[in-house]
Parts: structure tokens; sequence; C-alpha cells
């Protein structure tokens, strides 16, 4: 079983003034002449046998040279990394490989590296081959290979055996859509026998669906670490609060940690769910027509107001979500002190579960230009099948079904 602990990680990089002087400072040892950049900053973590954990940050945030520092192709400045158990990783796109060498070249020195055998690596080239899918291509020079080939055949290799500990960087971004779906079955698969995984992603619903927990970095220290749902809601945050608007995450009665952020020119008054009668609701039926209100007051003059909604599951997947300005609704124009009555009708069309509403107030169709505020878990409510047929999902979409014979 594979762990990872990471002590006080710091990286830093020496800057020179001019090119005379490095070489000034080489030939006059006892006079520094350089400046530290540190891009990390005491970064202290651990790993468990078979976890999960996902690093997000925005880039320059520090997560790449994380990585590296973990795999040991980089070496930090202070702290230090122990990773117990047989490792795979895949960095920046293509690492090792030699362009002049073909595809089944660079396979056998890449499975060499992960400490496998030449005959081990020949019983597994078949396989290697079947779960890249680049055909032809194995034979050929990896220079005439797209970055979704590398990839391909990158991502075959090194997860050929399953490992130990498996790090993943963004690379899988580069694949086709089939191949990322394909790709993290794989993943799913190793963690179901016990393989640890850190992964770099910014794909909400990879975090969310594959990351026991998530960790994220800023300005190259350790901001945040919690639920992947917790971590993502503070990183959008985060992003528009650098645009002047507050952030604050409080616990709820349910244990459940709420993200709330803006800049406070309009709020949210209240939320309810109602049945087509007008009754406010906490339980509804599948499939049952509601009515979403969200009563808003405006605090100072705008130009511009959008009201978004977004509808999660219970782990934080995104059902559904629209807002105002893609349903062609902005107001434009609004006083202060205006009180606005907002109105969503649609069939909740959900499996059963538990479910809770996320509210935005901006100035177009993204939170991270204007953010008046952003409430995450604002209202929660309960679906659950009363009358339906039974069925699996996130979704009720019965069919109709026709059958010939």
């Amino acid at each position: 079983m594979g762990t990872i602990r990471v002590h006080q990680l710091g990286k830093a990089y020496k800057q020179y003034g001019n090119r005379w002087s490095r070489l000034a400072e080489w030939l006059l040892p006892g006079k520094p002449r350089h400046r530290l950049k540190w891009v990390l900053h005491d970064i202290s973590f651990q790993l468990a046998p078979g976890e999960a954990v996902g690093i997000i940050g925005i880039n320059g945030a520090g997560k790449s040279t994380l990585l590296k520092l973990i795999t040991g192709t980089a070496q930090p400045t202070t702290g230090h990394v122990h990773i117990s158990g047989r490792v795979a990783a895949l960095l920046e796109l293509g690492m090792g490989f030699h362009p002049d060498f073909t595809g089944r070249q660079n396979a056998y020195m890449a499975g060499q590296l992960l400490g496998l055998t030449v005959p081990e690596i020949s019983a597994l080239m078949p396989e290697i081959e079947a779960f890249a899918d680049i055909g032809d291509y194995i034979d050929q020079p990896v220079r005439v290979y797209s970055s979704g080939m590398q990839m391909r055949l990158a991502f075959s290799v090194a997860t050929a055996r399953r490992p130990d500990v498996l790090i993943v960087d963004e690379a899988l971004s580069v694949g086709d859509a089939y191949f990322q779906h394909k790709s993290f079955e794989r993943i799913r698969r190793f963690r179901q026998d016990g393989t640890t995984l850190l992964i770099v992603s910014h794909d909400r619903a990879a975090m969310q669906s594959i990351c026991d927990r998530a960790i994220l970095l800023d300005g190259g220290r350790l901001a945040q670490q919690g639920t992947p749902e917790q971590v993502m809601d503070y990183y959008n945050a985060l992003i528009a609060e650098r645009e002047g608007s507050s952030l604050a995450q409080v616990v709820t009665e349910g244990g459940r940690v709420q993200t709330t952020s803006g800049s406070g020119e309009a709020t949210v008054t209240a939320i309810t769910l109602e049945d087509a009668q007008g009754v406010p609701m906490e339980v509804v039926n599948v499939g049952a027509a509601v009515r979403l209100r969200v009563k808003v007051k405006v605090h100072r003059p705008l130009a511009r107001l959008v009201l978004g909604y977004m509808i999660k599951d219970r782990l934080g997947m995104q059902m559904f979500g629209t807002n105002t300005h893609h349903l062609e609704l902005p107001l434009e124009g609004l006083r202060a002190g205006e009180e606005i009555d907002y109105s969503f009708h649609f069939p909740l069309n959900l499996g059963p579960g538990s479910y809770s509403v996320t509210t935005a107030l901006t100035s177009s169709e993204s939170h991270l230009a204007d953010n008046y505020e952003w409430r995450d878990m604002a209202f929660l409510f309960i679906v659950m099948n009363m009358n339906r047929r039974n069925f699996v999902g996130s979704n009720w979409l019965e069919p109709e079904v026709e059958i010939v014979r």
C-alpha cells in the first residue's frame, strides 16, 4: 500500500540582477549576488493508503512544482517528502519521451524507468497498445504524434500495471472525450483496488467523483484543505475575492461548510421551493412541478443585475444551473433599495436524494466579473420517489417504450 508524507516543503529559485552576477558569485563565492524567489512555502500534508487527494489552484500557485518535488524530478529547498510503494507519475506531457524514437521504443524506456523489466514490458505491450489505441503510430517517431497521442501512450505505459501510488498532473485534459472517460475509469478501478491517488485538476466533477479530499494552493501556500466540495467552493469564491469582495465560510447545523462571498451591492433575502399552489416545500416528489422563488434586495445603484442558481446533490455534483443572462432576462438600471421577486418554474426531474441550491448575483454570465453575492447551500431540499416506477440515477428520464417482435 502506498503513502505520501510531505513535511514543511519549500522551494526557492535564485534570481540574479544580470547575466554577470551569476558568474561573479561563482568566482567570488563569499558574496551572494542573488535573491531567492520562493514558489512554495511550508507545505505539509499526508495521504493514507488508498486515499485520493486532489490539488487545485490558479496558474502559478505552485501545483506542478509541488508534484515535481514529490516525485523527485526537482529538489526541495526546505522540508522533505517520503513515499512508500511503487509510484507511477504523469507530469509534463511526454516527459521522458525521445522525439526521434518510436512509440514502442519509448514505451520500453518509460517502463524501465517505472521499475519494470524488459520481459515484463514485452508481456504488457499488447495491453499498452490496445489501451493507447494509436494504431500503426506505435512504430512511428514520437515527434509526429499529436499531444493527445502522446498522452494516450504515456498514460497507457504508466498504468499498465497498477501502482501503489499514482500521481497525475492536468495532462489528461489534452485527451479526447473517449480517452478521458477510459482513463478515469481505470483510475477509479485502481482506487477500488487500493491505489493512493494524488491528482491536479480543475475539473470539479472529476475532483468530486474521485477524490476523498482536496487541497488548495494559493501563492505557493496551502490555503485550504477539506472535502472537494468545500475546497472547490472556497476556490471559486477566492477567485472572485481578488476583485474586491469578501469571503466567509461557516459550518451549518448539519456539519457542512457553507461558502459566501461578494461585494454586497445586492443580496438574496429569501429562497423557497413551492408547489403549483404556491405552498413552500422541503420534501418534493420526483418529477413534481415546482417554483423556485428567490427574493433579492439591491443596496446600491446597479447598471445591470443577473441572478443565477445551481442545483447540486449531496456530494456537490452539479445537477443543473442557469442564470438570467443566459435566459436573456437581465435587469438594468436598478436603484438602491429596490426589491425583486424572481420565480423559476420547472419539473423537478431529479432522482431521490438530498439537494442544495447555490445562488449568484452578478452583472454578467459569470460571478468572476462582478460578484455581488455568491451563496453556497442557500437552500436545502429532499426529493423522494412517492409514486413513480422504481429507477436509479440522479435524473428522472422515464421513457416511452416501443417493442417490435
